[in-house]
């Protein structure tokens, strides 16, 4: 419960009618969520408007209700808050309402297109290995400490967010490490919260059917850095041509991190191998379980945050040997017959390239490397040609197949694939539309000492298909197939 005048603190009122000195018991986004005595704020999303719902909110017991436009015809026992913007107005009220708990955190939050899971989980694993209570809010899951709750969204929205870390303040959490996402930062999911330092991974290709251009996806990660306070930080990857724009006109403190570039957290790779990377961090030689030269990145970027968080430089390194991969993110095992099986949640044209380019450098070359990937329904239709033609580039064989179709036919979406693979490349590709026939099939394919990769759904435990979840777990296939290959 908390009074209506105080939890509008920082709100940018335009116009106010009724009291507010009225008593809130919740607060909610969805008119079917609202309960008496509720507040509901009307925003307007991309394919609904909550302004249409304002009088169903009411019927529902709303007593308060934050809007861009007021009806016409107002309900006189009701308080009407017109703000400019709805979704970040909610955001400060959530904050507010929750007592404020991005400020009793230190809070860091991590934005770009590859690697925020790793990033924040890598992050979550180290605090709690120094002996902190820790929050963590990502793609696969959420945790409060020991507490595991399932994630919807990378970025919850602005209610459930604050929800989510009052928990953990509650629950003596004192560090927590988010994944932000630019949808949340584009629809202010995030308006009110206090970040104590933020990390930039890298910006490639992605979104751009929510977008609309590269230009404003840019513009949408950085609005994280534009929202810093002067006591925070922004740690920036220096060998990504765009780091330099996230903090244009920022109020924190920068700092890099890099493998080529001049930065202030240096790296250099040693080795990397499907046992590890082998790495000097500043000087330091060390050793991690995580592969490829895009985790050299992930590595580096929490080394550099646990110092920004003073973490001493010995022991960050030391606990940094004993992380453990995210799930779904390049997870390999070996079948009984030799043949290397990989999942990762690559489901951009950069991402899979990286993916694919860590396992050339370091496959033999005399066996083959078979990929198994498809591409979303319902979302950027650009990348699809992107993915075929970056699969059929790098890899010796490839099946496209289903990813999360949705509301598409998946036909049509690997058509539409097809269309980046070079003519000369055509040879390499097959086609099967079933996931699962396709992940058997790339299986039955491999010969001994082989390499299947399957891409793009990762730690994904179901297929979206014309709006249905139906269980599908990319991991458990492929296991099951390797494994009774010579059964």
């Amino acid at each position: 419960m908390a009074l209506l005048r105080d939890i509008l603190y920082k709100v940018e009122l335009l116009e106010k009618a009724g009291a507010t000195d009225v008593e809130v018991s919740g607060l909610a986004i969805d008119n079917r969520h609202v309960r008496q005595g509720w507040l509901f704020a009307a925003v307007r999303g991309t394919k609904v408007d909550g302004h249409d719902f304002i009088d169903k909110a009411v019927e529902a017991g709303a007593i308060a209700i934050v809007c861009e436009v007021i009806p016409r015809e107002m309900d006189q026992s009701i308080t009407y808050i017109r703000v400019k913007d709805s979704a970040r107005a909610i955001g400060i009220i959530a904050s507010n309402f929750y007592g404020n708990p991005s400020e009793q955190l230190k809070l860091v939050g991590i934005t770009g297109t590859n690697g925020k899971t790793t990033v924040a989980t890598l992050m979550y694993q180290m605090f709690r290995e120094l002996g902190y209570k820790v929050g963590l809010l990502s793609t696969v899951v959420n945790r409060i400490h020991d507490t595991e709750i399932p994630a919807t969204h990378t970025t919850p929205d602005a209610i459930s967010l604050n929800a989510l870390l009052a928990d953990m303040v509650a629950s003596g959490c004192t560090y927590a490490f988010m994944e932000v996402s630019s949808h949340s930062l584009q629809q202010q999911r995030v308006a009110g919260i206090h970040f104590s330092g933020a990390i930039f991974t890298n910006l490639t290709h992605d979104h751009l059917d929510y977008h609309g251009s590269f230009d404003s996806y840019i513009k949408a990660k950085k609005l994280l850095f534009d929202g810093l306070p002067s006591t925070a930080w922004a740690l920036l990857n220096a060998d990504d041509k765009r780091s330099a724009v996230m903090v244009q006109n920022s109020k924190a403190r920068a700092f890099t991190y890099a493998l080529k570039a001049p930065s202030d957290f240096h790296g250099k790779v040693l080795e990397n191998t499907f046992d590890g990377l082998a790495m000097q961090i500043d000087g330091q030689e060390m050793y991690s379980k995580l592969v490829g030269g895009f985790n050299a990145y992930n590595m580096l970027a929490v080394y550099g945050a646990a110092r920004l968080l003073e973490i001493e430089a010995v022991e960050a390194l030391k606990l940094l040997s004993r992380l453990e991969p995210a799930e779904g993110r390049f997870d390999h095992f070996t079948s009984p017959d030799n043949v290397t099986g990989i999942i990762d949640y690559a489901h951009t044209p950069d991402a899979l390239e990286q993916v694919l380019k860590t396992i050339q450098a370091i496959r033999t070359g005399n066996e083959q490397l078979i990929t198994v990937v498809g591409c979303g329904g319902d979302r950027d239709k650009a990348k699809r040609p992107k993915m075929a033609a970056a699969a059929a580039k790098l890899s010796d064989r490839v099946l496209l197949t289903s990813d999360n179709p949705r509301s598409e036919k998946p036909e049509q979406i690997i058509a539409e694939m097809k269309v980046g693979v070079l003519p000369h490349l055509a040879r390499k590709v097959l086609t099967i539309t079933d996931r699962r026939e396709a992940i058997e099939a790339a299986c039955a394919m491999a010969q001994p000492g082989d390499i299947v990769l399957v891409a793009g759904k990762g730690h994904e435990k179901f297929q979206e298909i014309l709006g249905e979840r139906i269980p599908f777990d990319d991991k458990a296939i492929l296991l099951h197939a390797l494994n009774t290959r010579t059964a």
